[in-house]
């Protein structure tokens, strides 16, 4: 995976654009495009103590989800990336869709406060690596530049 060329499409399409809504759908679907076998990207987005589903490119979600519950739960109380190479195996995972078997999680923080994450699931086990992980928080330091 060429992060570098995925980072620099997100800058350039980001470039112009001050919307929030439109920065998340434009980068959902960049990451859908760049990324391999995944079948779920998007975001959720903080609001009074919850995740609630925000701009995303694959099937129907879950529209909340409370932070002591599942893989987003857990990034969004530890305010870390989180990998996690066989859902089946993480307490208290949201099966939203049954054929996802591997997630990784990268939270957004903007001023010092978590605005939400980036949540992106794989029909594969052991599907993220390090470099996802760099990659990811590189691309969410350019989303959350435009966020601010």
């Amino acid at each position: 995976m060429d992060y570098n060329k995925l980072n620099e499409e997100l800058r350039l399409i980001l470039s112009n654009e001050d919307e929030r809504i439109s920065t998340l759908s434009n980068a959902s679907a960049i990451l859908n495009k760049h990324l391999a076998n995944i079948n779920w990207v998007g975001f959720y987005l903080m609001k009074n103590g919850e995740l609630i589903l925000g701009p995303f490119q694959g099937k129907s979600a879950c529209t909340r989800i409370s932070l002591n519950r599942g893989v987003c739960g857990k990034c969004a109380r530890d305010i870390e990336t989180i990998v996690v190479e066989d859902v089946h195996k993480f307490p208290g995972h949201i099966a939203c869709d049954c054929a996802s078997k591997s997630e990784i999680c990268v939270p957004i923080v903007i001023d010092s406060s978590l605005y939400g994450l980036l949540d992106i699931d794989a029909p594969v086990e052991g599907r993220f690596t390090e470099a996802d992980r760099r990659g990811l928080e590189e691309a969410i330091k350019i989303i959350s530049e435009k966020l601010k």
